[in-house]
C-alpha cells in the first residue's frame, strides 16, 4: 500500500478532529445516564428499578466504548503531530487510505488487525 498523500492526510486529520469533538459531546450526554441509580429516583417499584439498572448498565457500556474510541482518536492525532500517522503500530507498513477513511483512528493495518482478532 502507498503512503498517504498530503491531501489525504489533511482530510483524515479533519475527520479525526470532528470525531474527537463528537465523542466528547457524546460522553457529556452519557455521564448523567451512567450515574448510579438511587432508591429515591426509582420509587415506582421493583420493575422500574430493574429497568433503570438495565438502562444504567447500557449507558455505562456505551460510555466505556466512547472513552476507548476517544483515546484512540487522541493517539492518532498525536501520531499526526509526530509524523507517524497512517503507519501500522505493529508492522510499520502504511495502513491505507480506504481503511483510514472508514476508521481514521485505527492503529493497525488490516492484516495485523485480523491477526490480533484471531483466538
Amino acid at each position: 500500500m502507498d503512503e498517504l498523500t498530503r491531501a489525504q492526510r489533511e482530510e483524515l486529520t479533519g475527520n479525526l478532529l470532528s470525531l474527537r469533538d463528537d465523542l466528547r459531546q457524546q460522553l457529556d450526554r452519557t455521564r448523567e445516564s451512567a450515574q448510579t441509580v438511587t432508591l429515591v429516583q426509582q420509587a415506582f417499584g421493583r420493575v422500574s428499578r430493574i429497568d433503570a439498572l438495565q438502562q444504567q448498565s447500557m449507558a455505562q457500556a456505551s460510555k466505556a466504548q466512547c472513552e476507548q474510541q476517544l483515546r484512540q482518536v487522541l493517539r492518532a492525532l498525536a501520531d499526526v503531530d509526530s509524523g507517524d500517522y497512517g503507519f501500522c503500530r505493529s508492522c510499520d507498513n502504511p495502513i491505507g487510505y480506504e481503511r483510514l477513511r472508514i476508521r481514521p483512528e485505527t492503529p493497525l493495518c488490516l492484516n495485523c488487525q485480523t491477526q490480533a482478532e484471531q483466538p
